[in-house]
């Protein structure tokens, strides 16, 4: 689940090659044509970054957003970047735009409990998602991350949820998700580019393919550790540049079996599995704390340790 940005020219396999041809016969406008009944919003070019110190602080935004390991590497704890889930570095509408969520906040988030700026939103992308440390306000990352976003968000009205906005909602499957038709799916249509092993993909020593579990992906805190919003989010955009390719079906399966692998610990965790379960994961769309394979997800004897590399990706699979 990558952006097109981020794919150097050597490819992991020409399954991989035809995600990327699939991205490029189906422009980000059409696509944003799709994610609303109504017209999203489009963000300015990047033609209309501005000259100065402000600009500078933008086009730094962007460069992180594409690449917070090189840009942002004291922060990120694995190998993703914000455009794996945010794609077209951001703009993209039905991918959660940065102008979307920029122009909703401050905003109450019910996983912290209380009141958040944009600032300790992004904050919480790097301690889930990127599974890494958190900058401090008013670090220079989060400056420029928030500046990048001010800039995409130039034109729409605050405090109102724009078309486009998040991930389209996803009506509930007609059957209980599962994971052994989910594994099928996996197989089918996204092993090819994420690994048979969901540990991604790299050329030239550069991950090409994010991990979708295993130690260098997300944690369990992160939002897409959520079966609801990886359903919604691959329904919309997987396989890449062919979003709306599965069925409703196919993409709660397949959800379900990605957000039932091994992946690192929630950094919430009090100690005990099924205290952390019932303070932060009870409800239906988490599998933390769920046995699955005879393993427990979550249980630190199955966690993958903070910052290990699997084999793999040492040898630049």
């Amino acid at each position: 689940m990558t952006t097109p940005a981020s794919i150097p020219i050597a490819f992991a396999s020409l399954a991989a090659l035809s995600c990327l041809a699939g991205w490029t016969a189906r422009s980000p406008a059409a696509h944003a044509a799709d994610a609303s009944d109504k017209a999203a919003f489009v963000p300015p070019p990047e033609s209309a970054i501005p000259q100065g110190k402000f600009g500078d602080e933008v086009r730094l935004g962007e460069k992180i957003f594409r690449e917070p390991g090189t840009h942002a590497s004291a922060y990120v704890g694995n190998d993703l970047r914000c455009s794996n889930c945010h794609l077209d570095a951001g703009r993209l509408a039905g991918s959660a735009p940065m102008w979307g969520a920029y122009v909703t906040y401050p905003a109450y988030q019910a996983k912290n409990g209380h009141v958040n700026s944009f600032e300790e939103r992004l904050q919480g992308c790097f301690r889930y998602s990127m599974n890494g440390k958190v900058p401090p306000l008013g670090d220079p990352v989060l400056v420029a991350l928030e500046s990048y976003s001010f800039f995409l968000a130039k034109g729409l009205p605050t405090d109102e949820a724009p078309p486009g906005r998040g991930f389209p909602a996803l009506p509930k499957p007609d059957t209980k998700p599962d994971y052994d038709r989910g594994a099928q799916v996996y197989a089918d249509h996204c092993a090819a580019c994420h690994g048979g092993d969901g540990l991604g993909q790299s050329a030239d020593g550069k991950v090409v393919f994010p991990p979708l579990w295993g130690p260098r992906s997300y944690n369990w805190g992160a939002g897409m550790g959520s079966i609801k919003n990886a359903a919604e989010f691959i329904h919309a955009n997987m396989p890449l540049g062919m979003g709306g390719s599965l069925t409703p079906q196919q993409a709660w399966d397949v959800a379900t079996y990605v957000d039932s692998q091994v992946r690192p610990q929630d950094p919430r965790f009090t100690g005990s599995v099924a205290e952390t379960r019932a303070k932060f994961h009870d409800n239906a769309n988490s599998m933390y704390g769920q046995t699955v394979n005879g393993a427990v997800l979550g249980d630190p004897a199955s966690t993958p340790p903070a910052g290990t590399v699997p084999a793999a990706a040492e040898q630049g699979k």
